[in-house]
């Protein structure tokens, strides 16, 4: 379970939540990884450890990191965040670093993306890979809708991008939520990505409770069975609980009861999981 659905930065406030998710079945946390430092991520990490919790972890690049930048001075940036994250996804144990970490979160050039701004993505994200690699952490570059980026918005973009990375630890992400809105069909995404496939969010089409919107879910889960897909499967809601965060995604009202969101959709991925 994503913990952005409760806050945009998990601190020891936040246990008694995971205890709620370990109650509920949950195997894993999601962390968002935005501030803080080595102690705090190793001391999350440890506790989660402790309660034989599973970590991934999400992160983005803004304007000012934004590793596909004409400017060097912002690529080099943006590469030294991605670095920061990879220290502390390290610190907390995690698997996979998702997110929309091949360009910036939400800024546009009003323009069609380059090869150049491609290349350059490419290019950082292989340093980053590198980097990932020693710290045995996963990257999971994601798609996002074009209301949010410019750069890579599906599958075909994605699996372009990774191809011209060419790295081990430089995967993909496939998100429910984004794909519903620029792909012709999940499975055929899905199919098309397999091979880099890492990490899977399971997203409504309106954000809140899989299961109660219009996502063609059997189409993602018989794609997902039928590649072989092993890795985490991780609900990915949002609410307004954080308003400056709610704000930058622009997240202008609660879409399901969060109890709903995280005790029903556990239900329901487990019931299309074992009907595929």
């Amino acid at each position: 379970m994503n913990m952005l659905l409760w806050t945009n930065h998990v601190t020891e406030q936040h246990y008694p939540i995971f205890d709620q998710l370990k109650e509920t079945g949950y195997e894993g946390i999601e962390l968002p990884l935005g501030d803080g430092n080595i102690a705090h991520y190793t001391t999350i990490g440890n506790h989660l450890a402790g309660m034989n919790m599973g970590v991934t972890c999400v992160t983005s690049l803004l304007e000012e990191t934004n590793i596909a930048s004409p400017d060097q001075t912002i690529r080099q940036a943006g590469l030294d965040r991605l670095k920061w994250a990879i220290d502390m996804a390290e610190a907390a144990g995690a698997e996979v670093i998702c997110g929309p970490i091949h360009s910036a979160f939400a800024y546009f050039s009003r323009k069609p993306p380059t090869s150049d701004e491609k290349k350059w993505s490419a290019e950082m994200l292989y340093k980053a890979g590198e980097y990932a690699q020693q710290a045995n952490v996963m990257l999971a570059p994601e798609a996002l809708n074009r209301f949010e980026c410019y750069l890579v918005n599906t599958m075909a973009d994605l699996k372009e991008l990774l191809d011209a990375v060419n790295h081990p630890y430089v995967g993909a992400i496939f998100d429910t939520h984004h794909a519903n809105v620029e792909e012709k069909s999940q499975g055929e995404a899905i199919q098309h990505i397999s091979p880099y496939l890492k990490h899977v969010h399971i997203s409504e089409n309106d954000r809140g409770t899989p299961g109660r919107g219009q996502i063609n879910w059997d189409e993602v889960f018989n794609a997902l069975k039928s590649v072989n897909y092993d890795g985490w499967i991780t609900i990915e809601a949002f609410s307004t609980v954080i308003p400056e965060f709610a704000n930058a995604i622009n997240v202008w009202r609660d879409y399901s009861p969060t109890n709903e969101i995280y005790q029903e959709g556990i239900k329901f991925i487990r019931h299309k999981w074992s009907e595929y």
